[in-house]
């Protein structure tokens, strides 16, 4: 089957088209009330339940995310008899549940005022009711109870802030009434004044008021409770996404806003989580792309001196903490191309490994994601899936395993189980690097079509995530092709000296991962070397441009959220610190990598057909480059087609226009490296 995308304008009869539409909707049920996955776990305090945000479709519409999710309800897990119940109903979506200490009531975040601007509200067990907490300036981010029980921290972003890249790196503004600003009035940028920031507020429940706590000038990014009358939060002195990049941490009292700096890392930091007895703070500092993908070392800070300690994790990049006590810590962390679950004990500088996994991974959002469950400070709550097989809750309690209830839709189940195998595949660079990928190939022999997909930040990595939840990996499996996620230098899960490798040097060495990657499978007879396409949003989007300026062998190429010209990138993104330190140059040489490494420079070479996918609200790689690169390799006569999602942000995220992107993109790859060579 050919189509040319650049001649329909709307697909919506198009068979590939309504194939995307129908396996999502084999998936997600909507209508049903059918739960599709978990998430944003949480365990009640006496171990017995857990409330979590589950994937509970309405209908074909809105926020579909890149784990094949969908608009999120809370429900109630009984963990003994894997009874659930759905607690709330919506509209859009319910998330972030935490438990009060007494564990009579969830407060949770809900956008079902408005899509995006998350507000406050409270579960109450008894009753089966939730009501709204009072309005903040802003939507709030993120919550945690005092551990009395009377406060909630809330962690605010004021209207006009951007997401992060990814969760589509879009401005959050509120819907005007009249009452603002006039239509006509600019947006306003470099005016402090105008500029929106990020601050921690407190909710008193008893009182039913909210107040700001945090001074003006501090920017917040993250905040937790530092005992009864402080907090620590990750900070910064101006407001913008870019400033993220250089935040610290700082101890603030919430009477009276004193500031005290903590901690001046030398890279970037997430994941703050303080000891019950508020003496420690733990942070995770790591070399990152984004903010929300943070994948490194732990670091703990006596509060009152000011000491900090470098404690080992197992060589694994940590992606999630815990507090069990004060001086135990469960730790998430990326170990290779699989998952560690580990118990740090803070006193006797020792890491412990719980569970280990490599195709079997823990679910979650950005990361594999556990919960704390009961006393014991090696038990934990986890959502384990594959490639082929569901999500599935399981406690691991005494260090065993105990399943508690699967999830994921018979139709899809039956569809997955036949589509292949995957298999962790290793090569080594040129300059003798060794380089893990994941394989996906279909039934029969090789050599087979490939797409190669390139995961986005750089420092990100690709894990087994089920592949019921994605339409596109089951269009090209059924057809026929093979997929190939590989896991470059710069990636996570192989400590910060592997995930500096790319640093400075992106389009550098890390070229050769990829197409040495190419060489071993075609010399293993699985890549067919006349059908190889690529595709990645991101940095992957930069990596499906730049690969075709520097190598001939691909037959396709979708780009998704793409950088083309690192100059025009560095003056037009939400994050030009992200250029300057990955590239490791100043945006003024003309001879430096802001030039020689932008692919519109190289469009000459290119002879790969390409389309190109933007959204028009993308701050952190604005759709001019993925125009910029339509219109060079336009100039040199090569094929090449401009996508932009209207309403779309940093990638192509809700329905159903997701249904035309994954259609279009099947679509190029059958026109350029069909699956049937007859």
């Amino acid at each position: 089957m050919t189509v040319d995308v650049a001649a329909e304008a709307d697909l919506r009869d198009h068979p590939l088209f309504q194939q995307a539409e129908a396996l999502t909707r084999a998936w997600l049920r909507p209508g049903t009330g059918e739960v599709a996955l978990l998430g944003q776990l949480a365990v009640s305090s006496d171990g017995r339940r857990a409330v979590a945000a589950a994937s509970i479709c309405d209908a074909l519409e809105g926020l579909a995310s890149r784990d094949g999710g969908s608009t999120t309800r809370l429900v109630l897990v009984d963990l003994a008899s894997s009874e659930m119940e759905t607690l709330t109903h919506g509209p859009r979506s319910d998330s972030a549940p935490k438990w009060s200490p007494d564990g009579g009531t969830i407060a949770f975040l809900s956008d079902r005022e408005q899509e995006h601007i998350n507000r406050l509200r409270l579960f109450d067990l008894e009753t089966r009711t939730d009501r709204a907490g009072p309005a903040v300036d802003g939507f709030v981010e993120a919550l945690q109870w005092s551990s009395d029980g009377k406060t909630i921290l809330l962690s605010v972003a004021g209207f006009g802030s951007d997401l992060a890249g990814a969760q589509g790196a879009m401005a959050i503004s509120l819907e005007s009434d009249g009452a603002g600003q006039p239509d006509w009035a600019p947006i306003i940028e470099g005016g402090r004044e105008a500029a929106a920031w990020r601050s921690a507020w407190l909710y008193d429940i008893a009182a039913d008021s909210v107040r700001r706590v945090t001074p003006a000038g501090v920017n917040i990014w993250q905040a937790a409770w530092c005992g009864p009358h402080y907090i620590a939060a990750i900070c910064s002195d101006q407001p913008e996404e870019d400033w993220w990049y250089t935040a610290d941490v700082r101890l603030i009292g919430v009477e009276g806003g004193a500031v005290r700096t903590l901690f001046k890392p030398a890279d970037q930091l997430g994941w703050l989580t303080v000891s019950p007895s508020g003496e420690t703070v733990a942070v995770v500092e790591a070399v990152c792309s984004d903010r929300n993908i943070v994948a490194g070392d732990i670091r703990l800070i006596d509060v009152t001196s000011g000491a900090i300690d470098r404690p080992a994790t197992l060589e694994g990049d940590v992606v999630q903490l815990h507090w069990r006590g004060d001086d135990q810590l469960l730790f998430v962390a990326g170990k290779g191309p699989g998952t560690l679950v580990g118990l740090l004990d803070r006193l006797a500088k020792k890491s412990l490994a719980l569970w280990q996994g490599g195709e079997r991974t823990p679910s979650g959002t950005m990361f594999p994601e556990v919960a704390p469950l009961g006393s014991n400070p090696a038990d934990f709550l986890f959502q384990i899936e594959s490639f082929f097989e569901p999500p599935t809750l399981f406690a691991f309690e005494d260090g065993t395993e105990r399943e508690i209830r699967r999830f994921g839709s018979p139709e899809t189940d039956a569809l997955v189980r036949d589509l292949g195998t995957a298999r962790d595949f290793q090569w080594t660079a040129p300059d003798g690097l060794e380089i893990h990928g994941w394989l996906i190939t279909p039934p029969g022999e090789g050599p087979h079509p490939l797409v190669m997909q390139v995961h986005g930040g750089p420092v990100w990595y690709t894990r087994p995530l089920y592949i019921g939840r994605s339409a596109f990996a089951q269009m090209a499996l059924v057809a026929g092709y093979a997929l190939f996620q590989p896991n470059p230098r710069g990636s996570s899960g192989r400590g910060q000296a592997f995930a500096r490798h790319v640093f400075g040097d992106m389009g550098g060495a890390d070229t050769h991962d990829y197409l040495s990657g190419l060489d071993a499978l075609q010399k293993a007879g699985i890549a067919d070397p006349k059908r190889i396409g690529v595709t990645g949003g991101s940095y992957g989007g930069y990596i499906s441009n730049w690969l075709i300026t520097q190598d001939r062998r691909f037959a396709a190429s979708v780009p998704v959220a793409p950088i083309a010209n690192w100059v025009s990138q560095h003056f037009t993104c939400n994050v030009p610190s992200f250029c300057r330190m990955f590239l490791n140059d100043h945006v003024s040489n003309p001879t430096g990598k802001y030039f020689a490494h932008s692919p519109v420079h190289h469009a000459a070479r290119v002879k790969t057909p390409t389309l190109n996918i933007c959204g028009a609200l993308d701050h952190i790689t604005p759709p001019g480059q993925a125009l910029e690169f339509h219109r060079a390799l336009q100039g040199q006569g090569v094929e090449s087609v401009l996508l932009t999602y209207p309403a779309e942000g940093h990638g192509v995220r809700t329905m159903p226009a997701i249904f035309d992107f994954n259609a279009r993109a099947m679509a190029w790859f059958l026109k350029h490296m069909p699956a049937d060579r007859g």
